[in-house]
């Protein structure tokens, strides 16, 4: 297993788009202030030794040094030695609904965010269980298998967006059936429950047969509406919202109701989310009460520590760089390297 001990240090490469759109900047104003001298090619003869080639290279080898530098900072380590852990803990599954519904902002900064923040801070409570990710639309689709990896768990749900999954629709009974498959074995003895996230708008199956299902195999589900009754109008991404074929502003409404009987079926709870934490906290005393089973869990006892290779390269790389003039030496000029005229 490949892991980054302090992976928030990648965000440092955040800063890479931002040199290099830096560097083209400078180099365009370059070029146009050396126009206003004079022509440019009387001006390259004038300055022989300019180089228009060596001063890219060296910021190409300064950038990618820069990039394995925080690479390196962050300490990639490879498992060497894995072991089978037992501990006291359930399984979860969070289905996540990204349909484009889920972009109306009548909760801040939108539903589907809401959703992400809300899903967030519960995996944060979670310490020995296990936890999966279902994200559905018109289909589902499993999107992390049954799991102790919290940290990657929480980069993919930050990075999820409706775009992912081109059949747009609001399949709640795929996404449960989805989720009861991804638990593997039937096994009635574990505690197991699932956590769907949506505004209830269903267009597409009998989500209620597929919580009674759940229920039945010993799964519950737990339902966290998104969204406000009075509903809100979807933004289309280019300044407007969404309509319909008679050109009316479609609006999108939480359907409280079906999401109360979806969690009535599947033998869990019904809570509805909003701008404070109140229903993070209701949802986690519920889940909370379902009796912790002993579950396995294959983790890496050892670890190898990758990073000097990455140091090495960028130290390398900044030596050439050193070595490399941003203009041509006269006692080298006949060692042409860069193809400078």
């Amino acid at each position: 297993m490949f892991r980054f001990a302090h992976i928030e240090f990648l965000w440092l490469l955040l800063a890479i788009p931002v040199l290099v759109a830096l560097h083209i900047w400078i180099t365009r104003r370059k070029r146009q202030q050396l126009q206003l001298f004079g022509d440019p090619e009387l001006m390259a003869e004038l300055m022989p030794n300019a180089s228009r080639i060596r001063p890219h290279v060296k910021f190409a080898l300064m950038l990618i040094a820069l990039s394995l530098l925080i690479i390196g900072i962050a300490r990639p380590q490879y498992g060497t030695k894995e072991q089978t852990v037992k501990r006291q803990g359930i399984e979860v599954m969070i289905a996540l609904d990204i349909s484009n519904s889920m972009l109306a902002e009548d909760v801040a900064p939108n539903r589907l965010e809401r959703a992400k923040q809300m899903l967030s801070k519960l995996v944060d409570q979670m310490v020995d269980d296990k936890l999966g990710l279902v994200v559905f639309a018109g289909d589902a689709f499993t999107q992390i298998p049954i799991t102790c990896d919290y940290v990657s768990a929480k980069m993919y749900l930050q990075s999820i967006t409706p775009d992912i999954i081109p059949a747009q629709g609001t399949a709640i009974g795929k996404a449960i059936t989805t989720c009861v498959s991804s638990f593997g074995t039937e096994d009635t003895e574990k505690s197991r429950a699932i956590i769907l996230s949506t505004d209830g708008e269903n267009h597409e199956d009998n989500e209620q047969a597929a919580a009674k299902m759940a229920k039945e195999k010993g799964i519950h589900v737990f339902v966290v509406g998104i969204g406000k009754p009075e509903g809100s109008p979807i933004p289309d991404g280019r300044g407007g919202f969404k309509k319909d074929r008679q050109g009316t502003v479609v609006v999108s409404r939480l359907s409280e109701d079906m999401c109360q009987e979806v969690a009535a079926a599947g033998g869990g709870m019904y809570v509805r989310a909003d701008n404070s934490n109140t229903a993070t906290r209701a949802l986690e005393k519920e889940i909370d009460k379902l009796g912790k089973q002993e579950i396995e869990t294959k983790v890496y006892s050892d670890y190898n520590e990758q990073y000097q290779s990455f140091i090495f390269i960028a130290l390398l790389l900044l030596v050439i760089d050193f070595f490399i003039f941003s203009r041509k030496n006269k006692s080298i000029s006949r060692i042409n390297l860069f193809g400078d005229k």
